[in-house]
Formats: structure tokens, sequence, C-alpha cells
């Protein structure tokens, strides 16, 4: 069995698919023109998918009201300063400072300009 995605109900599917492809090396693999207007979106290596939807039927959660520890989207990276750097001038905001654990692993999270809280991590090794 293999993890297909992960599924977000948000307000704005259209506007984040197109945030994260520009921002975050994402590529939209699948677009629907009318409600819910699911949006499919890979990563670059395209082994993990996540979705973005409106259901009008349920109200879409308060996503800035949920507390990262609780809810993140992490995101591997190789240079963590920049990518930080780089999201924080392309509309994201900072949840806190980026943080060396005693791993050694690298950490910092933010905010997408919809309060969804994503982590930047560069691991000393990858998990898998």
């Amino acid at each position: 069995m293999k993890l297909e995605h992960v599924a977000f109900n948000v307000n704005h599917p259209r506007e984040m698919a197109e945030w994260y492809a520009s921002n975050l090396d994402m590529k939209i693999v699948r677009a629907d023109p009318e409600s819910p207007y699911i949006r499919f979106l890979a990563d670059k290596v395209g082994q993990s998918m996540i979705e973005f939807y409106n259901n009008p039927a349920v109200t879409a959660p308060d996503y800035g009201a949920i507390d990262p520890l609780v809810l993140h989207i992490a995101f591997a990276v190789v240079d963590i300063e920049a990518t930080r750097d780089r999201l924080l001038a392309a509309g994201a905001t900072a949840v806190n400072e980026i943080v060396t654990h005693p791993s050694g692993d690298k950490m910092a999270f933010l905010r997408d300009p919809w309060q969804i809280t994503i982590q930047l991590i560069k691991r000393q090794k990858s998990l898998i």
C-alpha cells in the first residue's frame, strides 16, 4: 500500500494551488474547473501529493487557529535559511525562527498566506 495524498478543505483551492506550485516546487497534476475546484499537487520527485478543494457541504477549518504542532505540511529542503526567506517574501508569515534540534536537524514553521502551517526541515539524515 502507498500513501497517495493528504487533502485539505480550504476556501481558496485555486489560489493556494498556484502559490504552492510557484513557491514550493510542486506541480499541479489535476485541476477541476468546477466546484469543489479540486487541485492535486505533486512534489517535484512525484512521490507525494496534497489536495486542496472547497466542499461547500462543510465549513473549511480555521487553519490559523490550529497549533503548528497539531497540523503542518513538512517540506524537506536543502537550504533552510534561503527557503524560509524566499517564502516570507512570497507572503508566508513566520511562526518561529529556525531551530536546531539535538539530532542536528534544522526546522522552522511558517504559515502560508491562508494560514496552513508549513514546516521546513533540513535533516542530517533522511528518514526514508
